[in-house]
């Protein structure tokens, strides 16, 4: 691992560490107010020799009172002298006890002899130090005049005082400095080893870089958004979206660019476990993709717990079911979503009892296959794990799409996901990383996108990209419209082109109409459409391109009312969604 992985990883676990160093300091300083007092007295004495008449003999003698003092250590710690102490002071205490409490050291090459004596209180301590050195010079004096019996005269060496020990104003022990840097440093030291353990047992992903780790690219990493964790949605525009709108931007176009020589046309898209957002992530990259003008239609393939149409606000109860069982054909249940009239949804339909036998068939393979010819199919199924329905759809798809939740999927989990597809053959085009947090530190570096201006409010007059007005949308939308309604022979259902009501009406632009928007006078670059018995039509009813738009002009044959929010739908799919908004 390299710093900057330590770093992250303190970094994600700052709340613990920052937790234990606090808990660690807070008892370190409790330890420091229940510790008794301890104070330090220090007093010193002198060896020196006598009998020193000349030069000579004062070198001799010197010497001899530096070898004598520290031989005279060993004699300061002896129990002799503790007990002249405390007969002295009249201590309640044994020798052994008080030798604890008084520390006797030796300079280096000196004849000075220091004593320091400790206690809980500070006169005690000072009394302590200093009758040590009178007892040390008097049992220094007594084994010296035992040594020379025999000779008359004074000890050549003895111990007089030299410092007088003062009564301590300070405590030594403990220190309160000391007692919290060390709570500082082992709480942090705890806090450490808890972050690094935490992210070795913690087996979620969270970056790109963990993901990547089986093989397969992240071409698309989305950024939570608050509106989209409140609920499945599609964004409006890019005003407050600006994160997720160049995420999926950036998505769109590792998808086109991920296998240049062979574009997938039909791609599947699931995740390892439910509730990863599978089908908000579809929703979102259809509207992106229609968006830079590209046909999209997103079959709802989940035949276990459809929400496609939830997201899209359209008729959940006809769809895929009702084609593979016959009782319908595509024209009949193929709804357009009102935001974009590029996008096309095919409900999921009443659920089957069996799903897995329906979307692994013949029938399965040629619907996508027929709606693939004229679009962009984006499929939305099952989760992998749970059911053994995307497996079999990978099968089908021309790739497939692995969507990963951030700090919510494990690496056994997606690990598990990615073998099951494997072994059915199946291709994985790539990852799709969901959920990165904004900020802390998990979160993708996006501070640019912000800084150039991409998430300013639309001034006035440009309208966000994906609620663009259709006469604002340019020729590329127009050029591809066309080709959409023109590829009749893609979608034909002949019993559906009557049951088509008029698209546009009144003068605003159609939410889902592919010729000009409706003008008082008639534009001078195309003929003005004929009656209407005159005018040509193409296999849903609409106006073929080349033709102005007359808004007074209706069939005279099918007098239907437009759902109650301005979408146009086939005659047997209308009544459900009007039943539905009306509450029966």
């Amino acid at each position: 691992m390299s710093l900057t992985d330590y770093l992250r990883i303190a970094r994600r676990f700052w709340k613990g560490i920052v937790a234990l160093v606090l808990v660690s300091t807070v008892a370190a300083f409790g330890w420091y107010l229940i510790q008794p007092r301890i104070y330090s007295a220090e007093a010193s004495g002198m060896v020196i020799s006598s009998g020193a008449d000349n030069l000579s003999w004062s070198l001799a003698g010197d010497s001899l009172a530096k070898s004598k003092a520290k031989s005279y250590k060993a004699v300061a710690e002896s129990a002799s002298v503790a007990d002249r102490v405390i007969s002295d002071l009249s201590l309640p205490t044994t020798a052994q006890d008080l030798l604890g409490n008084v520390t006797v050291t030796v300079p280096t090459d000196g004849t000075e002899i220091r004593v320091d004596a400790r206690d809980r209180d500070p006169v005690q301590s000072q009394k302590v130090a200093n009758d040590w050195v009178k007892a040390l010079a008097s049992q220094v004096s007594d084994l010296e005049r035992d040594a020379n019996a025999n000779t008359k005269g004074n000890p050549a060496v003895k111990v007089v005082p030299l410092v007088t020990a003062m009564v301590p104003t300070e405590p030594v022990s403990p220190k309160l400095t000391l007692a919290l840097g060390v709570g500082v440093v082992g709480g942090l030291l705890l806090g450490l080893a808890y972050a690094f353990i935490r992210d070795r047992v913690d087996r979620r992903i969270r970056t790109s870089e963990e993901a990547e780790r089986f093989g397969y690219p992240v071409i698309g990493t989305l950024p939570l958004d608050d509106v989209l964790v409140k609920g499945s949605s599609v964004l409006e525009g890019t005003g407050g979206h600006q994160f997720m709108s160049e995420s999926l931007r950036e998505l769109r176009t590792n998808l086109r660019f991920i296998d240049v020589d062979h574009q997938p046309r039909i791609v599947l898209v699931t995740s390892s476990l439910p509730s990863e957002g599978k089908s908000t992530v579809i929703a979102n990259l259809a509207s992106t993709l229609a968006a830079d003008a590209e046909p999209v239609i997103v079959v709802d393939a989940d035949l276990r717990r459809p929400n496609v149409h939830n997201v899209f606000d359209v008729v959940g109860d006809v769809g895929v079911t009702d084609i593979l069982s016959g009782r319908a054909r595509i024209d009949d249940v193929m709804q357009t979503w009102p935001g974009n009239d590029l996008v096309r949804v095919l409900a999921a339909g009443h659920i089957p009892p069996n799903p897995s036998e329906l979307l692994g068939s013949q029938a399965m393979r040629n619907l996508l296959a027929t709606l693939s010819q004229d679009a962009l199919v984006l499929v939305d199924a099952p989760p992998v794990l749970p059911f053994t329905d995307a497996a079999v759809l990978s099968r089908i798809a021309d790739g497939t799409l692995v969507l990963v939740r951030a700090n919510r999927t494990k690496v056994d989990e997606l690990s598990h996901a990615l073998g099951n597809i494997q072994r059915v053959k199946g291709r994985v085009l790539g990852l799709i990383l969901n959920g990165i947090p904004s900020k802390g530190a998990d979160a993708r570096a996006r501070g640019y996108y912000g800084r150039y201006g991409y998430g300013e409010p639309p001034t006035e007059g440009r309208a966000p990209e994906a609620a663009a007005p259709q006469h604002e949308a340019g020729s590329r939308r127009a050029a591809a419209a066309d080709d959409w309604l023109g590829a009749g022979h893609a979608l034909a259902d002949d019993g559906a082109a009557a049951q088509w009501d008029r698209p546009g009406e009144g003068g605003g632009p159609r939410a889902h109409g592919f010729a000009a928007p409706y003008s008082a006078e008639p534009r001078r670059d195309m003929p003005v459409e004929p009656r209407q018995s005159e005018a040509p039509r193409d296999h849903s009813g609409w106006v073929q391109s080349g033709y102005a738009d007359d808004r007074d002009l209706r069939p005279s044959d099918v007098e239907e009312p437009a759902a109650d929010d301005g979408v146009w739908l086939p005659a047997r799919v209308r009544e459900s969604y009007g039943s539905r908004r009306r509450g029966v």
